[in-house]
């Protein structure tokens, strides 16, 4: 597979500072009192899905993947360590050789989960895989609530495209991230160039109502892009008089115009409207493009408009209202030594209330009922039930410290299509409700 495949990772920068001060503070203690080195068994999950989502998606692995290769602390960040007195000077010699040499295991990405579903296994000694905690949590839980909302878009537009537009309503590097989620949940291509290049997603984008302003009329404007462009572009027709704007944009481009877009107004009156102008004038193939504060529900509203594409910004990159799924990171078996004979033993928080976990490293399996439909998110530690062993979600993504799993995205978007027309119908509602698939522990 070449670079476009699997995305551009040239010139990526350390990773090692993506982390909270706690974690370099925990592997200096745990230097000097001869723990560091225990085997340790790290899993990060959800205790809940946001309030309202029948099912979550997993992205953001194949950031991760790139994360932990490049976790090292060069001597620019040394220095800081020790002037900073973050840490000691022997944790910072320890720090010097930091790679990570352990084994990591998944769900793969694209895949749905639910409550308690071990997303992510991290295994090595405790110092190596603590110091990772945060910038795993920091990839998954921004990407997989960009890739849940697309998902729930994707679902509402049954079939028509999708066009990922936020770039201008998050941080730079966010828009990047947001829209290779965004893709990996069902959306076709991306306004942001920066995503195209480094992921290969499709590209789009023609004009503003800048451009338009830009001439002395419209028709000029037109006029301006169909000859740069050509007659198969998309034509923005809400500056003024819509229906004036669809007339001079025919007259200009012929039926052979391939699109004009909708950015304001009470979008399913006006798109009614110009599909009628549109067939009446001959150009019966123009699509219909609609923007403008979209989200799943505004999507589905539109459902029985004459739209071919959505273009959606703001409420995609920010998880259209849950813009992190609340994963945790936590120890859940070690060992009493770094002997490979000692066996792991299971731990866990027993805090009162939501804030305990469960012990032990931890297998799941999807259930599946007579029609081949899933039913239950089975998890256990020990013994994987026969009937269940085919149906196992975690595959190994790192084998001692080198990565076995890369994909090219186009996988995880195609297992997201099929992982999700595996579940009940319900899960595709938009009305509020319990997650679609019970978990269920043995």
């Amino acid at each position: 597979m070449n670079s476009a495949d699997l995305g551009r990772r040239v010139g990526v920068p350390s990773t090692a500072l993506f982390t909270d001060q706690y974690e370099l503070t925990m592997v200096q203690a745990a230097l000097k009192a001869g723990t560091a080195d225990r085997r340790s068994v790290f899993e990060a999950f959800t205790r809940r899905l946001p309030e309202g989502r029948r099912y979550g998606v997993v992205a953001g692995t194949g950031r991760v993947l790139d994360a932990v290769e490049n976790f090292h602390f060069d001597d620019e960040m040394l220095a800081f360590l020790r002037d900073q007195r973050i840490v000691d000077g022997q944790t910072v010699d320890w720090l010097a050789d930091y790679r990570f040499s352990g084994d990591i295991w998944g769900y793969p990405e694209g895949e749905v989960y639910f409550p308690g579903s071990p997303l992510l296994r991290v295994e090595g000694s405790f110092a190596e895989c603590v110091l990772l905690e945060t910038v795993i949590l920091s990839v998954l839980n921004h990407d997989s609530a960009i890739a849940a909302a697309a998902s729930r878009m994707s679902a509402a537009a049954s079939g028509r495209r999708l066009i990922e537009m936020g770039a201008r309503r998050t941080h730079e590097l966010s828009a990047v991230a947001s829209a290779r989620a965004a893709y990996i949940g069902g959306f076709h291509s991306t306004s942001d160039l920066a995503a195209g290049f480094r992921y290969n997603i499709p590209t789009v984008g023609t004009s503003a109502h800048a451009f338009t302003l830009l001439h002395d009329s419209e028709r000029d404007a037109f006029q301006a892009q169909v000859d740069s462009l050509g007659r198969g572009t998309t034509l923005l027709v809400d500056t003024y008089d819509v229906a004036e704007a669809v007339r001079t944009a025919v007259e200009i481009a012929g039926p052979e115009l391939g699109a004009v877009r909708i950015d304001s107004g009470d979008l399913l009156l006006v798109a009614h409207r110009v599909r009628q102008q549109l067939d009446e004038l001959g150009a019966t193939e123009t699509k219909i493009v609609v923007t403008s504060d979209l989200d799943e529900y505004a999507i589905a509203s539109l459902a029985a408009a004459p739209v071919d594409t959505y273009g959606v910004g703001t409420q995609l990159v920010t998880g259209s209202g849950h813009p992190t799924c609340s994963m945790v990171y936590k120890l859940v078996a070690r060992a009493r030594s770094a002997d490979p004979a000692d066996p792991v033993l299971p731990v866990a928080k027993k805090s009162l209330g939501a804030k305990s976990s469960r012990g032990g490293r931890k297998w799941a399996a999807r259930r599946l009922d007579e029609y081949g439909v899933a039913e239950a998110e089975v998890i256990g530690t020990g013994e994987v039930p026969q009937e269940l062993a085919d149906r196992q979600l975690l595959v190994e993504l790192v084998r001692g410290g080198e990565v076995v799993a890369r994909e090219p995205l186009e996988a995880a978007r195609e297992r997201h299509t099929a992982a999700r027309a595996g579940l009940p119908m319900s899960a595709m509602q938009l009305s509020r409700g319990e997650p679609v698939l019970p978990t269920e522990y043995v």
